[in-house]
């Protein structure tokens, strides 16, 4: 039973304003993406649950954690038998790809469908939520309309089939809470949806992300690898999420150079569908 929970950058990230329960109110687009961790859940030989981890090493308050969380979630409701669990971490952290929140809401998926518990997405989303704000988002596999906190969720039409991304990870990792201390909420001066759908020859200059503007400033990096990208031929290159990640839009697939391959990366030809 393996599964290979994938990444996700932000088209857009507005934050409108601070809510009552202490988050914020979201306005961004989720579309997912093919850099993937491992998987592997199978019943313990051992009559106890473990986790164990490869690749990245794995902060306690991220990856593994989230799935360990995860399978709690899922305890409370159904039962089920001890389990080994394996994760290999691909997907860099702290850098606003969602990896974490993706190997939890895979963690729910593949439960779901070994243990046969009848959970439709929209119940796994929901799950996953409480898991994090944009862990429902990866309980579907396509682009995704978001508000709310995250996890209020709308299918929308986008139109990169076929464009070729590049995503690089500097060598610097942003705190999320941290960044979220570094902006002012404000009404988003462009209709997210309507911009999306002109495509990406519209973006640049108007697909905006409110957190790139303070971590840029706070970690120039970022900014010289955006600004790399364009100059490769980029027709739009941004930040994702909180940070630190950064991805470039292209017309076609070209080889990188090795200044680019020497950071953790991920390119290839985009579908709207994984």
């Amino acid at each position: 039973m393996i599964v290979f929970p994938h990444a996700k950058v932000n088209l857009g990230l507005h934050v409108i304003s601070k809510r009552g329960d202490g988050f914020h109110e979201l306005e961004t687009v989720f579309y997912p993406v093919p850099w993937c961790d491992a998987l592997e859940i199978v019943p313990s030989k051992n009559n106890k649950t473990e986790f164990s981890s490869s690749g990245l090493p794995i902060p306690l308050s991220s990856g593994g954690n989230l799935v360990m969380r995860a399978v709690d979630e899922l305890r409370k409701r159904f039962t089920l038998p001890e389990l080994e669990i394996h994760l290999h971490k691909v997907i860099p952290m702290g850098a606003g790809l969602g990896g974490g929140s993706s190997d939890a809401a895979f963690t729910l998926r593949l439960l779901n469908d070994s243990f046969g518990l009848g959970l439709d997405s929209y119940e796994l989303g929901c799950i996953a939520a409480q898991r994090g704000s944009d862990c429902a988002f990866f309980a579907t596999d396509v682009p995704m309309l978001a508000s709310g906190r995250g996890e209020v969720l709308k299918p929308i039409q986008v139109p990169l089939d076929g464009w070729f991304m590049v995503l690089v990870m500097p060598p610097v990792s942003v705190g999320t809470a941290e960044a979220y201390s570094w902006i002012k909420p404000q009404k988003p001066s462009q209709d997210l949806e309507s911009l999306i759908a002109k495509g990406p020859e519209a973006w640049k200059g108007k697909l905006s992300n409110d957190f790139e503007n303070p971590v840029c400033e706070r970690y120039p990096i970022i900014a010289q690898i955006r600004e790399q990208l364009y100059e490769l031929g980029a027709v739009y290159a941004a930040m994702s999420g909180s940070g630190a990640a950064v991805f470039g839009l292209f017309s076609k697939a070209f080889e990188l150079p090795p200044a680019l391959k020497q950071q953790p990366h991920w390119c290839g030809i985009l579908t709207s569908k994984l």
